[in-house]
Protein backbone atom coordinates (compact mmCIF):
# COMPACT_ATOMS: atom_id res chain seq x y z
CA UNK A 1 0.00 0.00 0.00
CA UNK A 2 3.06 2.23 -0.89
CA UNK A 3 0.58 4.65 -3.20
CA UNK A 4 -2.81 3.88 -1.74
CA UNK A 5 -3.90 2.22 -5.27
CA UNK A 6 -3.05 -1.61 -4.62
CA UNK A 7 -6.71 -2.39 -3.69
CA UNK A 8 -7.76 -0.99 -6.77
CA UNK A 9 -5.20 -2.22 -8.67
CA UNK A 10 -5.57 -6.05 -7.78
CA UNK A 11 -9.40 -5.58 -7.73
CA UNK A 12 -9.85 -4.06 -11.66
CA UNK A 13 -6.13 -5.16 -13.12
CA UNK A 14 -7.55 -3.44 -16.21
CA UNK A 15 -7.30 0.17 -14.09
CA UNK A 16 -4.02 0.30 -14.20
CA UNK A 17 -3.04 2.26 -16.84
CA UNK A 18 -5.34 4.82 -16.57
CA UNK A 19 -3.95 4.96 -12.98
CA UNK A 20 -0.70 5.85 -14.26
CA UNK A 21 -2.32 8.58 -17.05
CA UNK A 22 -3.84 10.38 -14.04
CA UNK A 23 -1.32 10.59 -12.27
CA UNK A 24 1.01 11.41 -15.35
CA UNK A 25 -1.78 14.46 -16.21
CA UNK A 26 -1.94 15.34 -12.47
CA UNK A 27 1.95 15.82 -12.43
CA UNK A 28 1.59 17.74 -15.92
CA UNK A 29 -1.44 19.44 -14.63
CA UNK A 30 0.54 20.71 -11.58
CA UNK A 31 3.60 22.19 -13.32
CA UNK A 32 1.12 23.89 -15.86
CA UNK A 33 -0.72 25.61 -13.03
CA UNK A 34 2.72 26.60 -11.47
CA UNK A 35 3.66 28.45 -14.72
CA UNK A 36 0.22 29.99 -15.73
CA UNK A 37 0.14 31.55 -12.32
CA UNK A 38 3.69 33.14 -13.06
CA UNK A 39 2.12 34.07 -16.35
CA UNK A 40 -0.59 35.71 -15.26
CA UNK A 41 1.75 37.94 -12.38
CA UNK A 42 3.89 38.82 -15.08
CA UNK A 43 1.08 40.07 -17.26
CA UNK A 44 0.20 41.86 -14.62
CA UNK A 45 3.49 43.39 -14.35
CA UNK A 46 3.75 44.36 -17.80
CA UNK A 47 0.93 46.04 -17.89
CA UNK A 48 1.81 48.12 -14.82
CA UNK A 49 5.06 48.87 -16.14
CA UNK A 50 2.81 49.64 -19.35
CA UNK A 51 0.56 52.50 -17.69
CA UNK A 52 3.36 53.93 -15.75
CA UNK A 53 5.89 54.58 -18.55
CA UNK A 54 2.82 55.65 -20.51
CA UNK A 55 1.61 57.68 -17.72
CA UNK A 56 5.02 59.06 -16.16
CA UNK A 57 7.23 58.86 -18.65
CA UNK A 58 5.30 59.69 -21.82
CA UNK A 59 6.75 56.30 -23.48
CA UNK A 60 4.76 54.62 -25.94
CA UNK A 61 5.05 50.91 -26.20
CA UNK A 62 4.00 48.64 -28.59
CA UNK A 63 4.32 45.54 -27.15
CA UNK A 64 2.94 45.40 -23.65
CA UNK A 65 -0.49 44.34 -24.98
CA UNK A 66 0.27 41.86 -27.19
CA UNK A 67 2.63 40.04 -24.51
CA UNK A 68 -0.17 40.43 -21.72
CA UNK A 69 -2.68 39.05 -24.15
CA UNK A 70 -0.10 35.66 -25.06
CA UNK A 71 0.89 35.44 -21.43
CA UNK A 72 -2.85 35.52 -20.11
CA UNK A 73 -4.50 33.35 -23.28
CA UNK A 74 -1.12 30.67 -22.93
CA UNK A 75 -2.47 30.68 -18.72
CA UNK A 76 -6.45 29.99 -19.59
CA UNK A 77 -5.87 27.53 -21.94
CA UNK A 78 -2.88 25.48 -20.37
CA UNK A 79 -4.61 25.53 -16.86
CA UNK A 80 -7.89 24.47 -18.39
CA UNK A 81 -7.52 20.60 -18.08
CA UNK A 82 -6.09 20.90 -13.98
CA UNK A 83 -9.41 23.25 -13.26
CA UNK A 84 -11.29 20.58 -15.44
CA UNK A 85 -9.42 17.82 -13.45
CA UNK A 86 -11.65 19.26 -10.27
CA UNK A 87 -14.39 20.00 -12.24
CA UNK A 88 -13.91 23.45 -11.25
CA UNK A 89 -15.46 25.20 -14.74
CA UNK A 90 -18.48 26.76 -14.81
CA UNK A 91 -21.43 24.50 -14.56
CA UNK A 92 -25.17 24.67 -13.63
CA UNK A 93 -25.47 22.07 -11.02
CA UNK A 94 -29.25 22.84 -9.95
CA UNK A 95 -30.87 19.71 -11.42
CA UNK A 96 -28.06 17.71 -9.42
CA UNK A 97 -29.87 17.55 -6.10
CA UNK A 98 -33.23 16.47 -7.95
CA UNK A 99 -32.12 14.10 -9.36
CA UNK A 100 -31.36 10.18 -8.55
CA UNK A 101 -27.68 9.32 -8.08
CA UNK A 102 -27.63 7.08 -11.21
CA UNK A 103 -29.38 9.10 -13.48
CA UNK A 104 -27.12 12.09 -12.23
CA UNK A 105 -24.31 9.61 -13.64
CA UNK A 106 -25.39 9.39 -16.50
CA UNK A 107 -26.15 12.68 -16.86
CA UNK A 108 -22.94 13.74 -16.07
CA UNK A 109 -21.37 10.88 -18.18
CA UNK A 110 -23.30 12.14 -21.36
CA UNK A 111 -22.04 16.17 -20.34
CA UNK A 112 -18.28 14.82 -20.62
CA UNK A 113 -18.77 13.37 -24.17
CA UNK A 114 -20.55 16.24 -25.03
CA UNK A 115 -17.68 18.11 -23.63
CA UNK A 116 -15.07 15.92 -24.71
CA UNK A 117 -16.44 16.02 -28.64
CA UNK A 118 -16.12 19.98 -28.47
CA UNK A 119 -13.05 19.67 -26.97
CA UNK A 120 -11.38 17.22 -29.08
CA UNK A 121 -12.16 19.13 -32.56
CA UNK A 122 -11.28 22.82 -31.18
CA UNK A 123 -7.69 21.00 -30.20
CA UNK A 124 -7.83 19.24 -33.73
CA UNK A 125 -8.35 22.43 -35.35
CA UNK A 126 -5.88 24.69 -33.02
CA UNK A 127 -3.19 21.98 -34.20
CA UNK A 128 -3.78 22.81 -38.00
CA UNK A 129 -4.04 26.30 -37.11
CA UNK A 130 -0.63 26.14 -35.38
CA UNK A 131 0.70 23.90 -38.16
CA UNK A 132 -0.66 26.85 -40.83
CA UNK A 133 1.04 29.88 -38.51
CA UNK A 134 4.35 27.52 -38.52
CA UNK A 135 4.88 26.79 -42.64
CA UNK A 136 2.99 30.16 -43.55
CA UNK A 137 5.24 31.99 -40.96
CA UNK A 138 2.20 34.45 -39.79
CA UNK A 139 3.22 37.21 -37.63
CA UNK A 140 1.20 39.13 -35.53
CA UNK A 141 -0.56 42.42 -37.28
CA UNK A 142 1.07 44.61 -34.79
CA UNK A 143 4.29 46.38 -35.04
CA UNK A 144 6.22 44.38 -32.42
CA UNK A 145 4.90 41.40 -35.07
CA UNK A 146 5.52 38.42 -32.84
CA UNK A 147 5.36 34.91 -34.55
CA UNK A 148 1.48 33.83 -33.99
CA UNK A 149 2.78 29.98 -33.47
CA UNK A 150 3.54 31.09 -29.73
CA UNK A 151 -0.18 31.62 -28.59
CA UNK A 152 -1.38 29.20 -31.08
CA UNK A 153 1.09 26.18 -29.55
CA UNK A 154 -0.11 27.25 -25.78
CA UNK A 155 -4.27 26.89 -27.09
CA UNK A 156 -3.33 23.42 -28.94
CA UNK A 157 -1.69 22.22 -26.10
CA UNK A 158 -3.88 23.26 -23.26
CA UNK A 159 -7.12 21.94 -25.34
CA UNK A 160 -5.27 18.87 -26.03
CA UNK A 161 -4.55 18.09 -21.99
CA UNK A 162 -7.92 19.22 -21.63
CA UNK A 163 -9.67 16.74 -24.18
CA UNK A 164 -7.26 14.09 -22.55
CA UNK A 165 -8.06 14.97 -18.69
CA UNK A 166 -12.54 14.66 -20.28
CA UNK A 167 -11.53 11.70 -21.65
CA UNK A 168 -9.88 10.07 -18.35
CA UNK A 169 -12.84 11.60 -16.92
CA UNK A 170 -15.50 9.92 -19.66
CA UNK A 171 -13.48 6.53 -18.74
CA UNK A 172 -13.88 6.64 -15.26
CA UNK A 173 -17.50 7.55 -15.05
CA UNK A 174 -18.05 5.00 -17.38
CA UNK A 175 -16.24 2.16 -15.11
CA UNK A 176 -17.88 3.69 -12.08
CA UNK A 177 -20.98 3.13 -13.67
CA UNK A 178 -20.18 -0.47 -14.78
CA UNK A 179 -19.57 -1.38 -10.81
CA UNK A 180 -22.70 -0.04 -9.44
CA UNK A 181 -24.70 -2.07 -11.87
Amino acid sequence: MAHGLDDVETAHPVAAPSAAADRVLATINHVVVILSSVALVAASFVLTYSVVVRYFLKFSTDWQDELSVFLIVGAVFMSSAAVQAFRGHVAIETIVGLLPPRVNMVRQILVDVGSLTFCAFFAWKSWTLLHEAVEEGFHSGSTWGPPLWIPYSLMAVGMTLLSIQILLQVIHGVRHRGRTS
